[in-house]
């Protein structure tokens, strides 16, 4: 997002379309995205929903936690955005039913630098994935974002319908926050007149810490119900299950942190069907 050249905005006819694309992002390293990703949509998946990932962090994280070797991610979303790639011949079933996955392959880190000289650079991910959404073969698209606000977050909330950000219960946190609600803002303004915030989801909270309770109540002032009631603890199995390429749900069910994100998938979903009510009432 650095490059000065003006952005050439594109907004295609889509046709209608049930599946809902959302974008995880925070531009702070270190908040829980990616394990939030991971988990919310294993949950997901675990609750019936047609879920696909899409891994847009060129480490590379989202893939391992779902047990996806470095060697089995050709063809992923580097092909997505800069080879023209289908999306269906990008996907991977996961060995978790309903969940799909488009992992970040290798090539993935050089994608910064090759779409700035690409036309419509901003919109290659959602051009991409027009065909998979006609197909309606998913009916939540999840896609895990850098830790920074590059052209590859970019094509993320241009694509996406919603921003679900992860916060992480420290100061410094909220201070970065403003910061993507400003780049949220200036591409539902000038790319995407339909992105919105969906929500703030609280990580690594810690109820023995009085700072924890402090950065909530600021976060709940602020953006009030914006901010999910379910809050996702500070929890060593959470940290632990990635190494075993799992999503915390299947490494250890009953932890605290494993039932948050149960708790917080239910939530996602009430949130859901009440955002569609005024549509299915028109």
């Amino acid at each position: 997002m650095s490059d000065q050249r003006p952005i050439e905005p594109r907004q295609p006819a889509d046709p209608p379309r049930r599946t809902r694309i959302l974008a995880i992002a925070n531009q702070k390293g270190g908040v829980g995205k990616t394990t939030t990703t991971i988990n919310l949509a294993t949950a997901l998946a675990a609750a019936g929903e047609q879920v696909l990932l899409i891994d847009l962090d060129p480490q590379g994280n989202a893939s391992t936690g779902l047990g996806l070797s470095r060697n089995d991610r050709a063809n992923g979303t580097y092909s997505l955005l800069l080879e023209d790639e289908a999306a269906p011949g990008t996907i991977r079933q996961t060995y978790i039913p309903n969940l799909s996955l488009i992992p970040a392959d290798p090539d993935l880190a050089g994608a910064e630098i090759e779409l700035v000289a690409l036309p419509h650079r901003e919109s290659r991910l959602r051009d991409a994935l027009g065909s998979l959404l006609a197909a309606n073969q998913h009916s939540i698209v999840l896609i895990d974002c850098p830790p920074s606000l590059t052209l590859l977050t970019l094509n993320a909330l241009v694509a996406a319908d919603a921003v679900l950000v992860p916060l992480q219960c420290e100061f410094f946190a909220l201070e970065g926050l403003s910061q993507l609600m400003h780049t949220i803002e200036l591409v539902r303004r000038n790319l995407n007149t339909t992105l919105r915030l969906h929500g703030i989801v609280l990580t690594m909270f810690d109820r023995r810490n009085n700072l924890s309770d402090l950065v909530a109540a600021d976060a709940r002032g602020f953006f009030g119900e914006k901010v999910y009631e379910t809050v996702i603890p500070r929890n060593i199995r959470v940290s632990e299950a990635p190494s075993h390429g799992k999503p915390v749900i299947l490494y250890d069910f009953r932890s605290p942190g494993a039932q948050a994100y149960v708790r917080l998938a239910h939530e996602f979903l009430q949130r859901e069907r009440a955002a569609r009510a005024p549509e299915t009432a028109a």
